[in-house]
């Protein structure tokens, strides 16, 4: 009987020491994971509207680079980030959308010319697609497809295709091969960020 008394007692006070211990780790890393999140995203975001970023860089120089390229304004019901160079020429106008994939959240940043009327770049920062199929949504092969698409048909209804095979478009990119629900999740989301701020130029 003695025996299992301490058998209890012991697991108690090692599970008590445990969770203090867990809950402690998660208190102090708690900051640094929501500052590499942010720099995450931040990053995302000068990579889709194509801001010259340094091979190495610190998350502090990150969100420096974002503060002086990029301001943020409300259009078409969302939070748009505007990149306008120095020299005033170009420039790219990029948005947030997500969506639910075929394993979970699809999350990334679609930048638009300032004319909202081609993509100029478009990055995911989380997924968690098939290796190899679905998650070949993340390489640059994939993404720079993208780049130069008219957001528009041929009658101007704003939306794109995301579809292997079949007749050319002057809005469709190839999909990817195996991997159909993600691209139609992909393309499905991406329409839904367009059709917002497209909209208002119908």
């Amino acid at each position: 009987m003695k025996g299992n008394v301490y058998t209890i007692f012991y697991a108690a006070v090692l599970g008590t020491v445990c969770s203090l211990v867990l809950t402690f780790a998660a208190s102090f890393t708690a900051p640094y994971k929501k500052a590499n999140a942010e720099a995450e995203e931040v990053k995302n975001i000068l990579l889709a509207l194509n801001v010259s970023i340094p091979g190495k860089v610190s998350s502090e120089e990150l969100v420096k680079i974002y503060k002086e390229n990029v301001r943020e304004q409300k259009q078409g019901g969302m939070t748009t980030y505007i990149y306008t160079p120095s020299d005033n020429t170009g420039g790219a106008i990029a948005m947030r959308f997500a969506g639910p994939g075929l394993w979970g959240p699809i999350k990334g940043f679609l930048a638009l010319d300032p004319k909202i009327t081609k993509i100029q770049g478009i990055t995911f920062y989380e997924q968690e697609e098939t290796p190899g199929l679905g998650g070949e949504i993340v390489s640059s092969s994939f993404r720079n497809k993208f780049i130069g698409l008219l957001i528009r048909d041929e009658t101007g209804k704003p939306g794109i295709i995301i579809k292997s095979g079949g007749e050319s478009a002057v809005n469709k990119v190839d999909g990817i091969s195996g991997a159909t629900m993600t691209c139609d999740k992909v393309q499905e989301m991406l329409n839904e960020a367009i059709k917002s701020i497209a909209g208002e130029k119908q």
